[in-house]
């Protein structure tokens, strides 16, 4: 078995109290003494801060900001050349087939692209992007820093008493900042549909800065068990679960995320992998697509529950790919693929759980409307 790795922050989660469990390859969190329920309700409420160094940190430079942009956009179907300085967008890595082989967020520096990836992915899509672009792109992995996210209606609050121009920041955008006597690279976003920032710092001062950030009333350690239940509530993929590589980016409902450039008829249409089977779904639609599901009653239905048109006969139409509690929403939620005629809002589907068939409805995504700063 391959041994386990640890984060910066692994003996301050012991210290803490949390839960340890595996986790893409490390000893995470997954949930403190509050438990994962009152460590959600915080989160929407106040402040929560995460773990989340296990991820992959990676930074592209080449020649030019323009010629890195160029290169990248072989790579993903995102518009990276039109991404401004200080600015981040979401991404996809796709297979020639279209699959999705890794989703990540990308940032505009000024003088390189940072990216941020799946850690169970880290080491093939690093090994990916050195492939693709170098040697005109260098592509180095980040290995010396740690990745905190500070997650909630009170991180702003909380924040701006450490830099008090993290306030001036409207979502996605980057920026450097000094926390604490730490240099950070902080981004407004996260994991939780809650206002927030993502803040990578020196693996030697991550422990300091955690401890001031949770020295602060409205702080609290969240673990992997809540950041699941509050991106659920949010409608955000997980990867492995619910986009992978046999899914396409259309069936995924992530078609917002391709803009209009890089579609058919853009200025720089296609040039990406997959782009021959992603671009004509986008145009004529999927014939299965990724939707929220709120199950009857209490009893949560999850990952792999087979779904239904009818409730007696018949062959399974879809399957559930996320599915839990919604402590915001107080009743269980889901996530899964439906075909397209079955995914209209108010549909009745039928999971079956232990051999009984229970009526599910297709719902709206988000289940808990996100508070982003614009």
């Amino acid at each position: 078995m391959t041994e386990l790795r640890r984060t910066p922050l692994y003996d301050l989660h012991v210290e803490l109290g949390g839960k340890i469990v595996p986790f893409a390859g490390y000893e995470m969190p997954v949930q403190y003494p509050a438990g994962i329920m009152a460590e959600h309700i915080h989160t929407r409420t106040k402040a929560g801060l995460f773990d989340v160094s296990h991820m992959g940190q990676v930074i592209l430079r080449g020649d030019s900001p323009e010629a890195v942009a160029r290169a990248f956009e072989t790579l993903v179907p995102m518009d990276v050349m039109g991404l401004g300085e200080g600015r981040q967008r979401y991404g996809l890595f796709l297979s020639e087939t279209g699959g999705i082989l890794d989703d990540l967020m990308f940032a505009n520096r000024g003088d390189h692209l940072f990216v941020v990836v799946n850690a169970a992915c880290k080491g093939e899509d690093t090994a990916r992007m050195k492939a693709a672009l170098e040697p005109e792109v260098s592509v180095t992995a980040i290995e010396d820093r740690a990745l905190l996210a500070l997650q909630g209606p009170r991180a702003e609050a909380v924040l701006t008493e450490f830099a008090p121009e993290a306030a001036t920041m409207r979502f996605m955008d980057v920026r450097t900042l000094e926390l604490d006597g730490v240099e950070a690279w902080v981004s407004r976003s996260g994991y939780t549909g809650e206002d927030g920032y993502e803040i990578s710092v020196p693996a030697d001062q991550a422990a300091r800065l955690a401890r001031s950030l949770l020295a602060h009333d409205d702080v609290a350690p969240i673990g992997l068990g809540a950041r699941d239940s509050l991106r659920l509530e949010a409608g955000l993929c997980l990867y492995g679960h619910d986009i992978d590589t046999e899914t396409l980016p259309g069936e995924a409902s992530l078609a917002w995320a391709i803009q209009k450039v890089r579609r058919s008829g853009g200025a720089r249409e296609g040039g990406f992998p997959g782009a021959a089977q992603v671009l004509p779904q986008l145009v004529n639609g999927p014939a299965r697509k990724r939707v929220g599901l709120r199950p009857e009653g209490r009893a949560p239905m999850r990952e792999g529950v087979e779904l239904f048109a009818e409730q007696e006969g018949g062959a399974p139409v879809g399957h559930i790919t996320s599915g839990g509690f919604g402590p915001t929403v107080s009743g269980p939620i889901a996530m899964g693929y439906l075909p397209a005629d079955l995914c209209a809002l108010g549909t009745t589907v039928y999971g079956e759980l232990r051999g009984k068939r229970l009526p599910v409805t297709v719902a709206a995504l988000p289940f808990v409307r996100a508070s982003f700063k614009r």
